[in-house]
């Protein structure tokens, strides 16, 4: 049986101290980071009614430029955007080939490489500032520690922000490179076009409920009174 040194013995302790304190800084930092990114997220709900406007003033020059000019590109056909139960091949197709590539090219540089580009963004802004806004009119959800009120947020809407960006891309990829239009592509661009929409509704219902169920709160506290 063999015994170890005193100097060994220091030695090995002080570089699991040394290992430690080279560990506080990286746990100091992501703590700050979480707090930061919390605190960034709950002010959101302040700003709701100006996120609102703006986020609606885009919707409308999309929605003015869909119905206004690029319907008179693709010969009256819907953007594959606003075909909420999604599309087959052959009616994808349709509109590739009723756009042409002049058409493609404008409805991509007009549209996914510009207000498209901002719009998912900033429509999860508005709506995790309206799910904290309309949540903090109840007591349950106040009650709940301010990093879970900014998760429960960012869990609902993240899933659409990234199902909508990837439908911008599955369909600006058919739009820059015709060649890549295939039963399967078009079939994969439809499913992120009937996710996005399904996963767009889910904040929507969380807001609704929270705003109803607020209201009724202060129906009832106002007879109470």
């Amino acid at each position: 049986m063999t015994s170890r040194s005193p100097a060994k013995a220091r030695t090995i302790r002080a570089d699991f101290d040394q290992a430690d304190r080279a560990d506080q800084p990286d746990q100091r930092d992501r703590y700050l980071f979480w707090r930061n990114l919390t605190a960034t997220v709950l002010r959101l709900s302040r700003h709701a009614a100006a996120l609102c406007v703006a986020t609606a003033a885009v919707f409308v020059a999309m929605t003015a430029l869909e119905f206004l000019y690029f319907r008179s590109l693709s010969g009256g056909l819907p953007s594959l955007d606003m075909r909420l139960a999604g599309f087959t091949p052959d009616e994808g197709m349709a509109w590739l080939t009723a756009l042409g590539r002049r058409g493609g090219e404008i409805i991509l540089v007009w549209h996914y490489l510009t207000f498209d580009l901002l719009f998912p963004a900033l429509l999860s802004l508005t709506l995790v500032s309206l799910i904290l806004a309309t949540g903090r009119q109840l007591r349950n959800f106040r009650a709940m520690p301010a990093t879970l009120q900014a998760l429960f947020a960012i869990v609902l809407v993240l899933p659409y922000t990234l199902a909508d960006y990837a439908q911008n891309f599955a369909v600006a990829r058919l739009l820059s490179d015709f060649q890549s239009a295939n039963p399967d592509s078009l079939a994969f661009a439809s499913a992120l076009t009937v996710t996005k929409f399904a996963l767009l509704a889910v904040p929507f219902a969380v807001i609704a409920v929270f705003y109803l169920a607020g209201q009724r709160r202060s129906a009832e506290g106002g007879e109470q009174s």
